[in-house]
Formats: C-alpha cells, structure tokens, sequence
C-alpha cells in the first residue's frame, strides 16, 4: 500500500514538470544582415496556430513554448528559418534577402501583396532592364512586355517621347493614357520620361479590370506604378555610373540623284499625258550629268548637306545612401547632355544644331519620429537647358523630304565674279539663299535656310515635393494603421527665339557663263 501511493506522488511530480515546461516564452529581434529591424515578420511554432508577427522594431513575444520545439520565422522576399528552442528564452534572428524571391512582392494601391495572391494582371519590370543608352525612359518600354504597344512619332531630341497605351483603347474619343502613379501620386507621361532609372526600385504594370477596382475610372487603361529608391541604415553607400553613347539613325529613306530625277519625273509626266512638254529639257539633264555649272545646274543632297550620320551623347549619375536608427536617406544627382543630329554651318555666328542639358537632383529621407510614427519626405528636381534652331528639327526633315534636288543650290557664293545685274556681290553682308519662285509670292522650300535662320533658347524646371506620413495604430487593434499623403508640383518655363527673313536668290544663264576651270581657281567650284 506504502508502494502504491510513492508512486502515484512521483507521477504527479512528472505531470506537474511537463506542465511548467509548456509555459516558456520566447522573444527576441528579428533584423536584416545590415541591421536593420524587419516589419511584420511571421513566428510560428511548426504545425501549430501558435504564432506571433514582429512589432515595428523587429521584436516579438511568443508565449505557451517548450524546450524541443521548432519556430520558423518567415517574411515575403526573405529566406525562411526554423530554429529549435533551447533552454534560453531570448532568440535573435538575422534574415537574408532572396533574390529569386523579390519579384513575388507586389506593390497594390495602398499595400503590397504576394505576386501569386494577386488575381489581376500585373507585369514586373526589373530596373535592371530600364537602362537602356537613351535619355527617355518611355523609349524602354517598347517590347519589354505583353499588352503594352508602345511607339515613337519623332526621334528629335526633347521631342521623342513614346506614346503607349496597355491593352489597346478602352475608352471613347481615344482617350488611351494609362495612370501614371510615381511613389503613389499621380505623374504626366512626360514627368515619367525623365526618370533616371538608377532612381527605380520597382516598376510594374496593372493590365487589366482589377486596376479600375483599385483606382477608379482613371485606372481604365491600365496603371504604371513606380516606386523611387529609398535609404537603408548603415554606413553610407556610393554608387557612380558614367556612360557615353553613339546615337545615329536606324533607317534612312534613299534618294535619287539629280540627273535620275529628272528623268524619271519626264516619263511620269508623259505617262499621264503623252504629248505633254517635258519639264526638264534634255539639255538641262546633260549639262547637269556633266557638272557644267553646279550654280546654274545644280545637284543637291539635301539630307548629307543638313544631316551628321551620328552623334554622341553622355551621361552620369551619382547616389549616396545611408542612414541611422532614426533617419535614413537617399541623395542622387544626374546629368544628361543630349545633342542632334544637325550640322553646323560656319557662316554663321550660331551654333544651330540641338543641344540639351538636364540637371536631375533627387533626396529621399525617411524619419522615425517615434517608435510608432515614421515621416517620409521625397523631393525631386529637374532642370533642362534647351538650344536648337528656330524651326523644328521635325518640320527642317520634312522639308529637305519635299525639296527639289535641281532647281537650284543650297546658296550663291559672294564673289566679284557672281553678279546682281551689274554689281558685284562680293560685299553682300548676307547669305545668298538659292530659291525660285512659284509665283504669287511663293516660294519653293529651302531646307538650308530653314535650318539655319535662327536659334532658340529654352529653360525649364519642374519641381515635386512629396510628404508622408504613417501612424501605426497596434495599440488599439492590431494591424491598424494610419497614412497621410500630400504633394506639391510645380513647373516653370521661357524662352526666346531669335531669327532673321531669308535672302532668297535665283540664277540665270548669261553669255559670260565662267568655265569650270576659272571656277575652281576662284574657289566657287570644288
């Protein structure tokens, strides 16, 4: 009987140990390999419901633990960690980035989701892919993704922006303009084209009906969500990129030759009326394939007299990020020099050909006021300091397309052998356009002369401040918080245009028509 109870005394000893063993709790911090503390944090016990998430400081408290258990602790875009419980209560865990998993993050109206939970159709852009040898980020996006038809009316600089729409047009009156949403305020397609893509740490796309369920009707034709760099705590880190790039056209148009010109327009002109008067005598075409006077007969290739083949343009960038405890923050400066493809006329005191310079100034700061309520400021600006002739690069292009290549030259040389009736137009103090006229004071295009008439002179400077602030509401229930946005844009612009009404001049044959000889010794002909 004595036996009989000893035991029944030892066994309740052992259940009353096993009982105080179930109770332990663990805390600790969870941190990135820099140090930084990492925000909602899932701590699980394995194959239990028991579970808590890190605090805004990276700490967590998990009760009703015992020694011999497994807690995995997991986070989206992290590695995932199991880690069994010894005797100590305090469990510090350091987790390191996935590379392979970053992509899963998706950033959704006001919160970020796992990519495979999200229903709609989104594409992710790596920032990676976005630097691309242009000065306009739109121009990256052509064949970068399905759904996206994206396309350049002019590949003048300043005037290249690609215009795009995301699954065709879905609205009336061709409305196609997605939203553009840059750090969660909207932005103009323009605004977007001058991002520097070393400033992107995300850039996605929303394709589909569950963009108009997030952002209303403006979400219609799709979303653009791009998300700017931020700081990180640690020592300050600098990154540096220069590059210099060759841009030149990828298609030229063929022209032909004054002489083929010629004869071609005669037989078309006699294709349509077989006993209409050539245009262009057969005398004319021999003393132009025979170069008898390039002034009075002349042959022009007006694209290589306007044209380079190619130019250079160069750029840089500079960022710094760093921080503490308290604040973070991310500092970037960029320069990007862009040039056309114009030639430079010596006769001229100007220099006509496109030049454009942007100064892109960029900081980022994030403070954490409190242990509860952090501020985001970002401020952004953009400078761009514009020269180029007085007449559009577009509109000279479309001029030298229509201009004639025979009816006469780009201009007349000033020389006491080349006369104005009787005198002489040697101190002639303009440039002696070639032209004809067409009669009714009209005139035939002269794209050398709409090149280099004038100059223009441009600056611009847009301006975005953007402040944020989030509250973390735990105390009253758990998961709220607050968030407050607002932004300011401002933009500023002049200019001046300075140019001068062209000299036009025409040529007629005389008895005293100079030798080619006489003509080359004069410096007239070459």
């Amino acid at each position: 009987m004595k036996i009989l109870k000893l035991s029944t005394v030892f066994l309740l000893l052992l259940l009353t140990t096993a009982g105080f063993s179930q109770s332990k709790l663990i805390k600790g911090l969870v941190v990135e390999p820099n140090g930084d503390p990492l925000t909602g944090v899932n701590v699980v016990q394995k194959n239990t419901t028991n579970g808590v998430i890190t605090d805004f400081d990276g700490r967590y408290v998990l009760q009703n633990v015992a020694e011999g258990d497994t807690l995995v602790f997991s986070f989206i875009g992290f590695e995932t960690i199991e880690r069994i419980v010894g005797s100590s209560n305090q469990m510090d865990i350091v987790l390191a980035e996935v590379l392979s998993q970053l992509g899963e993050v998706q950033v959704v109206a006001f919160s970020k989701q796992k990519k495979e939970s999200v229903i709609g159709s989104i594409t992710t852009i790596r920032p990676a892919e976005l630097k691309q040898p242009a000065s306009n980020l739109t121009g990256a996006l052509a064949g970068r993704m399905a759904g996206i038809v994206s396309y350049q009316r002019s590949g003048e600089p300043g005037r290249d922006n690609s215009e795009f729409f995301i699954r065709g047009v879905t609205s009336f009156g061709y409305a196609n303009s997605p939203l553009i949403l840059l750090d969660g305020f909207e932005i103009s397609s323009e605004d977007l084209a001058r991002i520097e893509p070393d400033n992107i740490a995300s850039f996605s796309i929303m394709k589909d009906a569950t963009a108009t369920a997030l952002y209303g009707a403006r979400g219609a034709n799709g979303v653009i969500l791009v998300n700017t760099k931020e700081g990180k705590e640690g020592k300050a880190k600098i990154t540096a990129r220069v590059e210099t790039s060759i841009a030149s056209p990828t298609k030229l148009n063929s022209f032909l030759n004054g002489v083929d010109y010629m004869d071609q327009y005669n037989k078309a002109l006699r294709t349509r009326v077989p006993e209409a008067q050539l245009f262009y005598s057969k005398e004319k075409i021999e003393h132009t394939r025979n170069s008898l006077n390039p002034f009075i007969y002349p042959i022009v290739d007006w694209y290589d007299e306007l044209f380079k083949n190619q130019t250079y343009n160069s750029r840089a960038n500079l960022n710094v990020t760093g921080g503490g405890g308290i604040a973070q923050y991310y500092v970037s400066a960029s320069f990007n020099n862009e040039t056309g493809l114009l030639k430079v006329d010596n006769q001229n005191n100007f220099n006509n050909n496109i030049d454009i310079k942007r100064y892109n100034l960029r900081a980022n700061v994030n403070i954490n006021l409190t242990k509860t309520t952090k501020l985001s400021t970002k401020l952004y600006s953009l400078f761009t300091q514009y020269k180029g002739p007085s007449e559009n690069a577009s509109d000279v292009f479309r001029s030298v397309m229509n201009a004639n290549p025979v009816t006469f030259p780009k201009y007349f040389p000033r020389s006491p052998h080349v006369l104005i009736g009787s005198s002489s137009t040697e101190f002639v103090n303009h440039t002696m356009f070639g032209n004809k006229s067409r009669g009714g004071g009209q005139f035939y295009p002269n794209p050398y002369a709409d090149m280099v008439k004038g100059y223009r002179d441009e600056f611009s400077s847009t301006i975005l401040s953007q402040f944020q602030i989030d509250q973390d509401l735990g105390g009253i229930t758990e998961g709220l918080s607050a968030r407050g946005m607002a932004s300011i844009r401002n933009y500023s612009s002049y200019g001046s245009s300075r140019s001068f009404e062209p000299f036009y001049y025409d040529a007629c044959i005389t008895s005293q028509l100079l030798p080619n000889r006489l003509m080359k010794k004069l410096g007239l002909y070459n």
